[in-house]
């Protein structure tokens, strides 16, 4: 009987544990650019770029969430919610690996479509998006990390890598 109780209490256990694992991070809040953290000019050296389009422009910084921005997220999709100038722009990734189109304004007033995949890697969110602003197909990777209450955001593309922060 004793040995019966202790096979139950090790599956619950394992259970709970496993349970804890497969949870995913949750990026949902409303997250502000630290510009000294992300070695931006303050004020406006922040990319208004893709969140996840990572081919954005704006002092030619690229990616994140600008400024800041709102991110929801649910079971299967994050939404990012930022400026871009004076338009807001909404973007919609899917959390099952399969492709997500967003569009956003390009230059000269064109719309542009992005197809972005979100894939977990551990703890860490990572969004491949590929677009053409009228320049050639680009790419570019977002890793999205959260500390506490601290989202960083990796871009890496054609003119190198940049790390923003940003504060929940």
């Amino acid at each position: 009987m004793k040995l019966a109780r202790v096979g139950v209490i090790a599956a619950a256990v394992l259970a709970v544990a496993t349970l804890a694992w497969a949870q995913k991070t949750d990026f949902s809040g409303t997250w502000t650019l630290d510009a000294e953290a992300s070695g931006a000019p303050a004020g406006g050296g922040g990319a208004p770029g893709g969140g996840g389009g990572g081919g954005g422009r704006g002092g030619g910084r690229g990616g994140g969430l600008g400024q800041g921005g709102t991110v929801k997220q649910t079971a299967d999709a994050l939404t990012v919610e930022r400026t871009m100038g004076e338009n807001k722009v909404t973007s919609t990734y899917k959390l099952d690996g399969s492709e997500s189109k967003n569009t956003m304004m390009g230059r000269g007033g064109n719309s542009v479509e992005s197809v972005s995949t979100a894939k977990w890697d551990g703890p860490s969110l990572v969004i491949t998006t590929k677009m053409d602003m009228g320049n050639g197909p680009q790419e570019s990777t977002q890793k999205w990390t959260v500390n506490g209450s601290t989202l960083t955001i990796e871009t890496t593309n054609a003119r190198g890598t940049q790390k923003m922060t940003y504060k929940k």
